[in-house]
């Protein structure tokens, strides 16, 4: 990694994938989980390319000895948390606004705080256009270049709205696993067993193939470990649905509804300029230690901020966000 201290910056895909390919291999043996494009540098990733990045997660896991981070298991009881449930009944009896896709616009701030914006429109149809300014994402949309919502970002969609229409506990699963159910969640414990052996292969073979040593198989992780990791992927997942279609009212609707099944899960109160605003702060134990807190706006759901401290390093990357409900045609004409 040092000797790459002098290649161009990445680009913000190349953070988004770089940061998957480390929780993943972080987290559980599974190496081919392929999440879609979301900029946000998580405070390990100052890689410059994805093949760095998927050697460093390799390195990661195998000298770490796959220490994750630590989710609660699908049987765990529920911790309701009243305001997150009062606020998901609000936004969605609101409604989602005319329009026909979300734009989220996400300003990061590194250690350097110098910002750098990001766009994501997210459509109505599952379609997804990026661009790192205004203009960028204006002329992606003005020439069809979208790319398609891959499996994952259907399901975290699906998992969303099933639980704001009512399904909660079965939205639950379906959101943790929407990465892959290495951990055997819902599945009798034989199968169980026998997903988490086909991952451990799994990982085993991408080792080969970049030539690193081949870690030594691992138990299927029980308890508290199990818990905090599966808390983990529900957290990440949920927020990726968040960060991308944050606009549709029933998608962030269903998001409260699952981040209020997360035991220890702190909500607070605080103001953003000028808005009343809740904070969502995960447990430390499903993030390694780390902390996030996600800044959502208390009236509409509606996220502000998310800021990250690294266990490790101590170090704070602060994202700020804005969502809002478009129209392609308008967006293809510059309107934004």
């Amino acid at each position: 990694m040092k000797n790459l201290r002098d290649v161009p910056s990445p680009s913000p895909e190349a953070y988004d994938r770089a940061r998957t390919a480390l929780q993943t291999a972080m987290a559980e043996p599974v190496a081919t989980v392929v999440r879609p494009k979301r900029w946000f540098s998580w405070p390990k990733v100052g890689v410059a390319a994805v093949g760095a990045a998927a050697v460093a997660a390799a390195v990661v896991m195998g000298t770490s000895g796959g220490s994750v981070p630590a989710g609660p298991s699908d049987a765990a009881p529920r911790a309701v948390e009243a305001p997150l449930v009062k606020l998901a009944s609000a936004v969605q009896a609101g409604g989602t606004q005319p329009g026909d896709a979300s734009l989220i616009i996400n300003t990061k701030f590194g250690l350097d705080n110098k910002p750098d914006l990001y766009y994501t429109l997210y459509t109505d149809q599952g379609r997804q256009f990026t661009g790192d300014s205004a203009k960028t994402l204006v002329d992606a949309v003005a020439k069809g270049d979208a790319q398609p919502a891959t499996p994952y970002d259907g399901k975290v969609m699906a998992a969303a709205r099933l639980a704001a229409n009512g399904d909660v506990d079965k939205a639950r699963i379906a959101m943790i696993t929407a990465a892959g159910n290495a951990l055997g969640i819902g599945l009798s414990p034989a199968e169980a067993e026998k997903a988490w052996a086909a991952a451990q292969a799994e990982t085993a073979e991408m080792f080969r193939k970049i030539g690193k040593p081949v870690p030594a198989p691992k138990p299927r992780p029980t308890g508290k470990d199990l818990d905090n990791l599966i808390n983990n992927h529900l957290w990440s997942s949920a927020q990726h649905a968040l960060f991308a279609n944050a606009a549709n009212a029933e998608v962030r609707a269903g998001v409260l509804k699952l981040y209020a099944t997360i035991p220890d899960m702190i909500v607070g109160k605080t103001n953003v300029d000028g808005q009343a605003a809740l904070t969502l702060t995960a447990p430390p134990a499903i993030l390694g230690g780390s902390t996030d807190v996600l800044i959502i706006n208390a009236d509409n759901g509606l996220p502000i901020r998310e800021e990250i401290t690294s266990a490790e390093s101590s170090k704070r990357y602060v994202v700020n966000y804005k969502a809002f409900r478009v129209t392609l045609a308008d967006v293809a004409a510059g309107k934004i």
